[in-house]
Parts: structure tokens; sequence; C-alpha cells
């Protein structure tokens, strides 16, 4: 055949060469579909599960490699809750303080808040009132409802 033996030790090479990079632009187009089809919701953990159904077993690491060459990126976006009813017939009362948190008189402004603390499977609520002048509680309140003489009544 008149071939050297480097020139065909080379072709051996570069033949596995191309085969390589074939697979791998096939791989990558297959990662990509399975972006694309989770609506670019899937990171590499979850390609990676997805390739294994198709008995393509690659590691994560080595798919999160391939999607930050082809800048895939998933990115979740949070449902807003809206956890504020402002449509109620209970009365609104006026802002006395108007975010002045001063004050040098003992008992002239005090502050109340409700923290829910999960005890075993049940919510708990514990009202605390604060007094402005020196910072200390003054009262507390611990209760297994929101009603209001749970909470802020006995505090």
């Amino acid at each position: 055949m008149s071939v050297s033996k480097n020139a065909y030790y080379n072709w051996l090479k570069s033949k596995d060469k191309v085969i390589v990079k074939t697979s791998k632009t096939v791989f990558k187009e297959r990662i990509r579909v399975l972006f694309k089809e989770s609506r670019e919701i899937y990171g590499s953990y979850r390609i990676q599960k997805m390739l294994e159904r198709e008995n393509l077993n690659y590691s994560r690491s080595y798919i999160g490699i391939l999607m930050k060459e082809m800048g895939l990126k998933s990115i979740l976006k949070r449902k807003f809750v809206v956890t504020t009813d402002s449509k109620h017939t209970f009365p609104i009362f006026e802002n006395v303080l108007n975010r002045d948190f001063k004050s040098l008189k003992l008992g002239e402004k005090w502050v109340s808040d409700i923290t829910c603390i999960r005890v075993n499977n049940d919510w708990n609520y514990l009202t605390t009132v604060l007094d402005l002048a020196d910072r200390k509680i003054v009262g507390w309140s611990l209760s297994q409802d929101m009603i209001t003489e749970n909470t802020i009544a006995k505090a």
C-alpha cells in the first residue's frame, strides 16, 4: 500500500478522535434536547438520571461540565404566594408610631410580634410585647391558635 508506519499510526489516532468528537457533539445535542424538553428546569443531576434511562451512563460532573460549555443553566422561578389578605372587613388602625422607634420614657411605646414555632407536628404561636425604651420584653403569650384572646390579650 506504500504507507509508512508513522502515517498509519497517525491515521489510527486521528480516526479515534473524529469518532470521539462526533459522539461528544451527539451527546451534547442530546443534553440540549433534554434540557429544552424540561423547559430549562433540569440541572445536571436530573439530566444524568434521564440519560441513565436511555442507557447512557456518564458522571454528573461530566454532564455539568458539558452543560457549562454549552451555556445551559437551570433557572427555577419560584411561584409567588400571596400571604396577606387586604380585602377584609376588619378595622385598619392608624400608624401611630410612623416608624419612630425611639423612646426615652418607660411604658410610652410598646410593640409586639407573633412568631410561629413548630412543636412536633403542630404549630404554636409566641406573642411578645416589647417596651421600646429599654428593649425588654414586657409580656409574652404562647398559644396553639391565632385567636386574639389567646395571643395579644394574654401577652
